[in-house]
């Protein structure tokens, strides 16, 4: 079983990256909330904790080994905790991080599941079960961590935007009705030329004067 891989980040999908590890290039499933700490990285090496899963129907004979990847091994352990809820899985536990761990965790622990029910795939009675399960299980969890990952001379640029103002400026562009793809895309975009921003006003202005050129 691979518990760690370490390559240079090829590309970068909406649910998968490309890891280039000497001749061969790995398909690694990662969350959303990992897909933003490397989204700028392109070209970089980095490292990943894995998990690997089989996809498929075995009766049907389609199974296919999947790498799953995070960038810290904590933030692995709290995927595989969510994976333990009756119902949830692996699939549905890979679309619904699409916050920073330490967010949901302390959802948890708090006992919201008003704000569980935002995350994707996670209904009212989800979230019950979540709560009832995991509320005992994810102190350890609501400690924030920095991605760290290294350049080929180093350690790469820090990240100019925080995880918190990056998921908000995504949640304000899907208010005005851009589809996920659409806010993707302009986030990505703007994150791309370096620039540092305090506030998501910053970013949606830079998004806006953009679009208008």
């Amino acid at each position: 079983m691979i518990t760690k891989i370490t390559g240079v980040l090829n590309r970068v999908f909406d649910e998968e990256v490309r890891l280039q590890v000497g001749a061969l290039e790995y398909q690694v499933l990662v969350p959303e909330f990992v897909r933003r700490q490397v989204q700028g990285r392109l070209g970089h090496e980095a490292t990943f904790h894995t998990s690997e899963y089989l996809d498929g129907n075995p009766m049907q004979g389609k199974v296919v080994p999947r790498l799953l990847g995070f960038i810290h091994e904590a933030e692995l352990e709290f995927f595989e905790l969510f994976c333990t809820v009756d119902k949830v899985g692996t699939r549905k536990a890979l679309k619904a991080l699409i916050r920073p761990i330490s967010e949901i965790a302390a959802a948890i622990q708090r006992e919201d599941n008003k704000w569980l029910t935002t995350l994707p795939g996670i209904g009212a009675a989800t979230a019950e079960q979540i709560v009832a399960t995991l509320k005992r299980k994810v102190t350890r969890f609501t400690v924030a961590y920095e991605p760290v990952i290294q350049g080929e001379h180093g350690p790469a640029p820090s990240v100019v935007v925080d995880g918190n103002l990056l998921e908000d400026a995504y949640q304000a562009l899907l208010a005005v009705g851009l589809n996920p793809a659409e806010a993707r895309v302009r986030l990505d975009k703007v994150l791309a030329g370096g620039q540092k921003f305090e506030s998501v006003q910053d970013v949606l202005v830079l998004i806006y004067s953009k679009a208008g050129t």
